[in-house]
């Protein structure tokens, strides 16, 4: 239950500390997070903060969401993510107002969420990492296949979940522990160390962690 930003992957680069060794860092563009709506527990049943991120033409916007922004006075966004927080952080904010990426600080650990990277139907050695079949040796034309999937006599079928080919990739994941390695208020733009998932220009939310541990001696 914490607060976030919704921003765009940017890319990866390296930065270089005082000593002069090089980190690994993908940037995040996290400028423009405006809140839509706030949530309480009177009249939706639980506390929230909606937030919208991006842009989206007036064409592309259908009616009842167009008097949604209207509503909150911000421009339309692409994407809408909406942060569980507590009910004492809801008087900390106003609807139209825009999340900064000062809310976060140097080495602060964080959680990153986006749809991984699409790689269409895939056999079941690039999906499941199966090994290959025989290359010689009596194999002819099924070097690469998931070799039987059939059973005996009973149950005589194949059992729902059976590891075969399929859609790969586009999926919904989370790294957890990232550990931010600078903060750029004046670009709006966050370097978290490492990698995050998705690709280029793909949408991704950060948020505090949620394992990561309190400081000695805090709360």
């Amino acid at each position: 239950m914490s607060l976030g930003l919704v921003g765009r992957k940017v890319g990866m680069m390296r930065i270089f500390n005082e000593d002069g060794t090089s980190v690994p860092v993908t940037v995040l563009d996290c400028g423009g997070n405006r809140v839509t709506q706030i949530k309480n527990a009177d009249t939706d049943g639980y506390c929230a903060i909606q937030v919208a991120f991006g842009k989206r033409r007036a064409t592309r916007v259908t009616k009842s969401m167009a008097g949604h922004f209207a509503k909150a006075g911000v421009e339309a966004g692409s994407v809408l993510r909406e942060f569980r927080v507590a009910p004492n952080a809801l008087g900390e904010l106003k609807v139209g107002a825009e999340l900064k990426v000062d809310m976060f600080t140097v080495g602060q650990k964080v959680d990153v969420s986006g749809s991984t990277i699409g790689k269409g139907f895939s056999g079941v050695i690039k999906r499941h990492h199966f090994s290959s079949n025989r290359a010689s040796h009596g194999n002819s034309l099924s070097h690469n296949s998931a070799g039987s999937i059939g059973m005996a006599q009973d149950p005589g079928r194949v059992f729902p979940g059976k590891r075969m080919a399929g859609h790969l990739g586009d999926v919904n994941r989370t790294v957890q522990l990232l550990e931010i390695a600078r903060v750029d208020a004046a670009r709006s733009l966050l370097m978290v160390k490492g990698s995050v998932p998705g690709a280029k220009n793909g949408s991704v939310v950060v948020f505090p962690s949620a394992k990561a541990k309190a400081p000695k001696g805090g709360k």
